[in-house]
Parts: structure tokens; C-alpha cells; sequence
């Protein structure tokens, strides 16, 4: 009784010293008028990754930012119950918020929709799965290594995982091979899509309609959805920029217009200029977009391997070689060779208590590739691969160590 009384005592002390909600409301208060011209000031400056060269900062300003907030709350496109009664959406935030997509999902958007927001300070295995057992999760924001995690752990249990509604991977390609095997694991009761981003374009561009079953006629597995409403792209040809646009499946570089680009590069006018083609972002990403408009990412522009004049895209092997069942992990480069320009290397992690030989890895993928694809550069067993925060693999950093060991 006693504790009680002292709570009664600082309840009444609190209200003395509080505003009456009426006075607040009734008070006219003189407030400028709201500044438009602010709209287009830089309001964060997130740094671009570097995976392919120096990190330059981004200016995105406040329109880009709320608009794309804005593009990502379209009905046909949300996923998300704002908070009523006694539901309220949870989400465990392991993505860092200081890169463009955790700062986003994480910060802003469950903002708008009062979400309980479950913070991991650092990813570590098992508290990650306590968090999956201890709370409710209702959807995952992730990048491709968490998923692969997901799958192969395993101490997560698909009964961890009833709540879930849905999980977006995102900042990197996730295989169709990777989301197939997600669904044999945890059912295809939770939806598993991908999106798609640039720190430059604050970050989202595309994500998977809710009813996307409806508008495709062809199986769309590893593929990164549809264009967000006010954005335009299109396809060019890697080797004629300033030609027409490319027409369904045709492979090239992908160009993007929308209130979600970036205002340009910190200080540097000169890059900012190069990474613009007549008034359109250019990504650097090359992709394909199907009949229905769906759009699938095949690697990134400057890690094309070029073998006697073919491009081999690192993503393709990549994905081949974690369907062998000794494989955890893998990335791959390409490295100089005297004859073919470059050949294809790979690093691999094996999975724990596996015996991994490279020689039956590299069987495995000779029969199931052309003979410009075939690891001819050699296979490297590592304990792990080199990422950014988001889970990119920084293939720049294979390359150095390469070329330091010599080989």
C-alpha cells in the first residue's frame, strides 16, 4: 500500500506541472509560414557503399526522402496495418541504421505505421533466434546473407516464424534457388520478394505489387518486383548508351527517373555529372524486365567478368555454387589470364562439419555451365566473405588479396 501512495503522489505532483490539453488547443500561436523551398535541401547525407569504387556522399534531400515514403505506402504495393487496438506491427531491426535501407524501414516507415521495432545492436546467431522465439515478428527486412542464414540454421524453426507475414531482401540479388529453398523450409504461408534500391535513389525503386500473382503470366522467382508509381526506367545497351531502350528480356544497363534521385554527390560535380545520361540515373546495374514488367537484376556493371569477349556475371556462378551441398557461402571474381582476358574465381565457406573438395565443386559446375563460365581461375576455401554492413559482397576486397598472394 505504501508503494501505491507514493505512485498516487507523483501522479498529482506530474499533473500540477502539466499543459491543460484545452489551453493547448485554444491558443492561437503565431507560426511562419511552412518554408517549400525547403523541400529540396539535403536532409541526410548516407554514403554510397564503395563496392566498386571510393564512398561518395549522397545528398538526398527532403522531398526525396518523403517521397519516397510516399511511393512505398501505395496500396498496391503495402504490406503494412498501422497500429489499432491491440495490433501493432513488429519488426526486428538488424539491418545498420546508418545505411540508407535500415534507415528507412527502420527508422522512418515504422515510424508512420507505429511499429515495435525489436533493435539488435550486432548480429550474432543466437540472439537472433531468441529474438525470433521471444517476440512476435510479423514481417523481416533483410539482405540476401540473413535469408541464407534463415535457411540453413538449423535452430531456426519454422514455428518461430508463424507470426510472419512477409520478408523483403533487398541491398543485394537473392536466386530464385535461394527463395525456392525458403519456401521448402518455412511453407508458403510468408511471402519471401525482393526490392530494390540505390543509396541514390533513397533507396527504393521496386517492389513486389501485393497481388502479384495476378499480374504475371510466367513464374517471377528472383526477381526484384515492379517499378514504385512516379518512377520511370529503362533498359540501354551496354554497348551503345545513347541508343534506343532495350525491349522485354534483353539484357542491358539499367537508367532511372523519379522524386526519389538524389540531389548529387557531396562536392563532387564532376562524378555527379558522369553518373547522370541525359537527366536519368544511371545504376550501373544491369538487368532484364519480363512482358508484365517484372524486373530481374543480373549483376552489377563493373563486375562483369569478361572471358574472349563473353560476360560472365558473378551472381549467376554465385548462386550455382551455394547449390552444392557442401557450400555455405560464395563470391566470385575474375582474375587476369594471358589468353581470355579474365577467368572466373571462386572463394567458398564451407558449411560446418562439412567436407568440402574443390575439385568435385569444380565438377559440379563445369557440367552445368558453358566453358567460358568454369572456374578456370581456381577455387579458394576461405572461413568467411568480405561485406559491407548490408550484406554486398566486396569482391574488391578478393581482388587485393589476390593479388597479394600472387596467384
Amino acid at each position: 500500500m505504501h508503494s501505491t501512495s507514493n505512485s498516487f503522489q507523483e501522479c498529482d505532483d506530474l499533473c500540477r506541472s502539466c499543459i491543460d490539453f484545452g489551453e493547448l488547443v485554444d491558443t492561437n500561436t503565431d507560426i511562419p509560414d511552412f518554408d517549400h523551398e525547403g523541400l529540396d535541401r539535403m536532409a541526410f547525407l548516407p554514403y554510397s557503399s564503395g563496392t566498386t569504387g571510393l564512398p561518395k556522399g549522397v545528398e538526398l534531400t527532403h522531398n526525396n526522402l518523403v517521397s519516397n515514403l510516399c511511393q512505398g505506402a501505395h496500396q498496391d504495393f503495402n504490406k503494412f496495418v498501422s497500429a489499432n487496438g491491440n495490433f501493432q506491427e513488429v519488426i526486428s531491426a538488424v539491418l545498420p541504421m546508418f545505411h540508407i535501407y535500415g534507415f528507412m524501414v527502420n527508422l522512418l516507415n515504422v515510424a508512420t505505421y507505429g511499429t515495435k521495432v525489436v533493435t539488435i545492436p550486432r548480429f550474432h546467431p543466437e540472439l537472433y533466434i531468441s529474438v525470433l522465439k521471444q517476440h512476435a515478428i510479423t514481417a523481416i527486412y533483410a539482405a540476401p546473407p540473413l535469408v541464407l542464414f534463415m535457411i540453413q540454421h538449423p535452430d531456426v524453426r519454422a514455428e518461430y516464424m508463424k507470426n510472419v507475414k512477409f520478408i523483403l531482401s533487398a541491398a543485394a540479388p537473392l536466386g530464385s534457388l535461394d527463395e525456392q529453398h525458403f519456401q521448402e523450409k518455412f511453407g508458403d504461408t510468408i511471402s519471401i520478394t525482393q526490392g530494390y534500391g540505390l543509396t541514390e535513389t533513397s533507396p527504393l525503386v521496386t517492389l513486389f505489387p501485393k497481388k502479384y500473382a495476378e499480374e504475371t503470366s510466367q513464374p517471377v522467382t528472383g526477381s526484384i518486383g515492379k517499378l514504385l508509381p512516379n518512377t520511370r526506367a529503362k533498359v540501354i545497351s551496354l554497348d551503345d548508351p545513347t541508343g534506343p531502350p532495350l525491349g522485354p528480356n534483353e539484357q542491358g544497363e539499367l537508367l532511372l527517373k523519379g522524386p526519389q534521385i538524389m540531389k548529387g554527390y557531396h562536392n563532387k560535380p564532376k562524378e555527379t555529372e558522369e553518373t547522370m545520361l541525359d537527366g536519368w540515373l544511371r545504376t550501373g546495374d544491369i538487368v532484364r524486365y519480363n512482358e508484365d514488367g517484372f524486373l530481374f537484376v543480373t549483376d552489377r556493371l563493373k563486375e562483369l567478368i569478361k572471358v574472349k569477349g563473353f560476360q560472365v556475371a558473378p551472381a549467376e556462378l554465385e548462386e550455382l555454387i551455394r547449390a552444392f551441398p557442401a557450400v555455405e557461402e560464395a563470391a566470385v571474381i575474375g582474375i587476369p589470364h594471358p589468353n581470355h582476358g579474365e577467368v572466373p574465381r571462386a572463394y567458398v565457406v564451407p558449411k560446418k562439419d562439412t567436407s568440402l573438395v574443390p575439385d568435385e565443386l569444380d565438377k559440379f559446375v563445369a557440367s552445368k555451365v558453358a566453358n567460358y563460365k568454369r572456374l578456370s581461375g581456381g577455387i579458394e576455401v576461405v572461413d568467411a566473405i568480405p561485406k559491407t554492413p548490408s550484406g554486398k559482397i566486396l569482391r574488391r576486397q578478393l581482388k587485393v588479396m589476390h593479388q597479394q598472394q600472387g596467384r
